[in-house]
């Protein structure tokens, strides 16, 4: 016995000057164990995280990076790593791990301390003694806190040794690569106050907690800590920048500290948000701003105002603007949207993808513009929902002022939302006044998110863009120091929207609820109901600059002209983006069917043969499908069938029951419904338009054989006659529109190439029948343009379009020529599509029939020959 002991005490002392408290080796004891469970396993780590962790091991010696000292995170990442098998910490630079150390490694410790103490009269360095070179060329990974209490006195005062310049001095003497890896820990992600409250200054800030609010976090709901890894940054790259290789081995480190640090920050800014200023501080720090105040001086002086009075009307209007944003609210919105996605809906489909994307574009300098369609008052409370549940910064949203009625207005406030008036007309220090405010929010850090449409859509598909605010926005580029400024179209879509009903009402010329508090409370009948799902899909960021630069104007918007013509071009883009991911739900496809087959009555194999026909064409357009298209797409069908019987929009046939009837069943049309249905198929129409504009020129050639040049002359006379009801992007040039639906229609034995002539087609007998079930989506439209211009040749003054009645009287027409027959379709008694149209009509010079019989001759004309084409 006292032989071992001897022997242990020998084995002890022995190689005594090699030894640390700085390194920790792997642990696999009872206490790691105990620890690794009671305090680390519920702490969430992305598989994104480890996946980049495993990416770069063995690419170099690795050094993870956090911000603050923390012996918690240390032994997070030195026993977790282990428990994950990724690479994890043994060194700690500039930390001391005594009670952690197995039992024979911390005597052993001990004695080396003693002994080089009793020697030298000093403590050994484990720089010096070269230990932490040695062990990080052998392959062991070491951990590194940027910011520690008496690190800069320890560095710059008593001239201790900085690791990062150690790291330097390692570096340039070896070919492997160092690589630092920031890591971030959270334990919430409430955005920073400027505002300390009096338990921060107790127990620490969310950003770097205390003990005891660590310890309560990781007990309440350890679920909501996680870790995010930031960009790696290989140190020979950061060496071999211009503006660092001048600079001598200590003041790059301080460079490389300045720039970790820098990472991290704006990191952890890109997940919890600027930091929260309260309404007041960012109204002070506005109007306080020199500009805002040569504004408003040179508007009392214009006015002949007093400069109080002209304050007043600026604090006035920021009253009415500014968003307050809480967090608080936020969680709200989540309390309430999982409760309606449990009761109402049926669920949410992401497209994390595109999600993803804007988590790394989220991270560039310059703002984040996202634009979303606007289908119903939800899209409000849907973006920042997904935000909120996947880590990125909820956005402040504009609104229009109608929603800031009370109670509802500090609510919608306090979830983001910023109130806009629908016009800036009569007024020179508001739009003013928005601006400003739009850039402050913008320089703060703050996501915005505005609805490109101006108001919601009523039928179905994307309206127009309204300028407005995209205008504000691109000045407001132009004019600021920001790297670049990104727009991200953003599709949503819902398999039933709650306003329904009341759209329908409002297309068929009723009039729009108010939004109020009364509205509000009648609406819980909604709630009863059940909606289907909702869809989130994401189009590729968009970069301003890039933009710009294609259009050569980089630096600025020189004139109005051209200005106007830009913000047009973009906003169609970014509309046509967003028609590119849209999503084709069964709804859209069974509502097309059925009012496309230019029957009253069908049968169930009529309806599926015409579905047939759709779903072909658009799995080759690579179209989005609702995920109940492609996991069962016939029985989603009947079931969709099935609804629009139970809400009486068709009627199924009771008056034979015959097998064949059974298995064969007859359906009508509610006549009265058909506008209800024409709202589903909208949801879905974009997809079909070019097929209906190819497929229309193709019957507008009387023939069974043309070319394609015969076709290109009335496509794009279609998308320009109604280029405010169907919006695509303007960089698409028709003959590549053309020759991609010319090969589905080949891929469908619609139409067959000549075999001998280049170029030509030619029509087959079943193709003449879908390509009628095609042109039949363009059937409403041309009633509707016809209605109109029949309005234009009975009123020949054009005083009657400065009256606000004159589409009632349009309507009123509309309704007449419906009963005489001469126009087919309910659904073409439509506003918006009279809106549009006599848009159209004005905006290419249709203003007085009586000047302009050319003009109408011309489109009567034009609108007949189509019109014959078009089934009946």
């Amino acid at each position: 016995m006292k032989k071992l002991f001897n022997q242990w005490i020998q084995n002890l002392v022995s190689g005594t000057h090699n030894h640390f408290a700085c390194y920790l080796p792997k642990s696999t004891g009872l206490m790691s164990k105990i620890i690794l469970k009671l305090f680390f396993v519920n702490i969430d780590i992305p598989r994104a995280q480890t996946k980049s962790i495993r990416d770069i091991e063995k690419q170099g010696i690795i050094i993870l990076v956090n911000k603050y000292k923390s012996y918690f995170e240390y032994l997070f990442y030195h026993l977790r790593y282990q428990d994950e098998g990724i690479l994890h910490p043994a060194i700690g630079f500039d930390y001391r791990f005594f009670l952690w150390q197995p039992v024979f490694r911390f005597f052993r410790i001990i004695i080396s301390i003693a002994d080089h103490f009793f020697k030298h009269f000093s403590f050994q360095n484990p720089y010096k003694s070269g230990f932490i070179q040695e062990r990080l060329l052998s392959g062991e990974t070491a951990l590194l806190s940027l910011v520690e209490k008496k690190g800069f006195y320890r560095r710059f005062v008593k001239s201790k040794t900085d690791p990062l310049h150690y790291l330097i001095e390692i570096q340039k003497n070896t070919d492997k690569p160092i690589i630092f890896l920031p890591h971030l820990m959270f334990f919430s992600r409430t955005p920073r106050s400027t505002r300390l409250t009096f338990v921060d200054m107790l127990f620490g800030t969310q950003e770097n907690p205390g003990r005891i609010r660590r310890l309560i976090a990781l007990f309440k709901n350890p679920k909501k800590i996680f870790i995010e890894t930031s960009d790696p940054v290989v140190l020979n790259d950061f060496l071999n920048r211009p503006d660092i290789t001048k600079l001598n081995s200590k003041d790059q480190a301080v460079a490389l500290r300045r720039y970790l640090l820098t990472q991290i920050n704006e990191h952890r800014q890109v997940l919890t948000g600027p930091i929260l200023k309260s309404r007041l501080e960012i109204q002070e720090e506005m109007l306080t701003n020199r500009q805002v105040q040569e504004i408003i001086t040179d508007y009392a002086r214009d006015d002949d105002l007093s400069i109080h009075q002209a304050h007043k009307k600026a604090v006035d209007f920021l009253d009415e603007i500014a968003a307050d944003y809480n967090p608080k609210i936020i969680q709200m919105y989540d309390i309430t949207l999982r409760w309606m996605f449990k009761h109402i809906f049926e669920g949410m489909v992401i497209d994390y993808e595109g999600l993803d994307r804007i988590k790394r574009v989220s991270k560039k300098q310059g703002p984040l513009i996202l634009v979303p369609c606007h289908k119903s008052h939800l899209d409000y409370l849907i973006i920042s929902w997904v935000f909120l549940n996947n880590k990125i910064p909820c956005p402040l949203i504009a609104a229009g002022k109608n929603l800031s009625f009370w109670p509802l207005g500090p609510i919608f406030r306090g979830g983001g939302a910023f109130f806009l008036r629908r016009t800036f007309k009569g007024e020179r220090l508001y739009p003013k006044i928005f601006a400003a405010y739009i850039k402050k929010v913008l320089d703060e850090g703050f996501h915005l998110e505005f609805f490109i449409e101006g108001g919601r859509s009523r039928t179905g598909k994307m309206l127009t863009p309204k300028i407005g605010l995209l205008s504000l926005l691109i000045d407001a580029f132009a004019k600021n120091d920001w790297d670049d400024m990104t727009f991200v179209p953003i599709y949503i879509g819902y398999d039933r929207v709650l306003e329904e009903k009341a759209y329908i009402n409002e297309i068929e010329g009723g009039k729009k609820a108010p939004e109020n508090l009364k509205n509000v409370i009648k609406a819980r009948k909604f709630l009863k109901k059940k909606y289907g799902k909702i869809y989130l899909n994401f189009h590729e960021p968009f970069s301003l600059k890039e933009y710009l630069n294609q259009k050569e104007k980089p630096s600025s918007i020189p004139a109005v002209s051209d200005s106007k013509t830009l913000y047009a071009e973009f906003g169609k883009k970014l509309i046509g983006a967003i028609n590119q991911v849209s999503l084709i739900t069964p709804h859209a496809v069974i509502a097309s069917a059925i009012l496309n087959c230019g029957q009253k009555r069908f049968d169930y194999n009529q309806l599926t043969a015409h579905v047939d026909t759709y779903m072909t064409y658009i799995l080759s357009q690579d179209v989005r499908l609702a995920d109940t298209l492609i996991l069962d797409r016939n029985n989603t069908f009947k079931q969709v069938l099935e609804a629009f019987v139970q809400s009486k929009i068709i009627e199924r046939s009771t008056s034979e029951f015959s097998k064949s009837a059974i298995a064969n069943p007859l359906f009508k049309i509610t006549e009265s419904k058909r506008p209800g249905l024409d709202y589903y198929k909208n949801n879905g129409i974009i997809s079909f338009i070019p097929a209906a504009f190819t497929a229309l020129a193709i019957l507008k050639t009387d023939a069974f054989q043309f070319s394609s040049v015969d076709i290109h002359v009335s496509y794009k006379f279609l998308q320009e006659f109604f280029e405010n009801e169907f919006i695509f992007d303007p960089d698409q040039p028709v003959q590549y529109l053309v020759r991609k639906n010319l090969k589905a229609f080949i891929d469908d034995a619609i139409i067959m190439p000549h075999q001998s002539l280049p170029d030509t087609y030619n029509l087959t007998s079943a193709g003449y029948r879908k390509l009628n079930l095609y042109a039949a989506f363009l059937v409403p439209y041309f009633e509707s343009y016809w209605i109109v211009l029949n309005f234009y040749m009975k009123y020949t003054q054009k005083s009657i379009f400065d009256t606000k009645d004159y589409i009632k009287k349009i309507q009123s027409l509309g309704n007449r020529m419906y009963k005489r027959k001469e126009v087919e379709r309910k659904e073409a008694l439509s506003k918006m599509n009279y809106k549009n149209a006599v848009t159209f009509f004005t905006s290419h010079g249709l203003t007085e029939a009586e000047k302009d019989k050319d003009q109408i001759e011309f489109y009567t004309e034009v609108i007949q020959k189509y019109r014959h084409f078009l089934p009946e």
